[in-house]
């Protein structure tokens, strides 16, 4: 069985998470900073379904 990765973010995730780690500590933590914050900023615009989440 095939994935397509066609809109898959994972690929280009990992590859960036494997460039950050090439880079010293200090430069790391600033590129992980910015890796927190487009992603919170990725999930908080994501649709919500707020019927789903009333349900018990």
């Amino acid at each position: 069985m095939s994935h397509s990765t066609a809109g898959d973010p994972a690929p280009e995730l990992i590859d960036r998470l494997r460039l950050i780690e090439a880079q010293p500590l200090d430069a790391r933590a600033e590129a992980y900073t910015a890796v927190h914050d487009e992603l919170a900023r990725h999930l908080a615009s994501a649709p919500t379904d707020t019927q789903s989440a009333s349900r018990p």
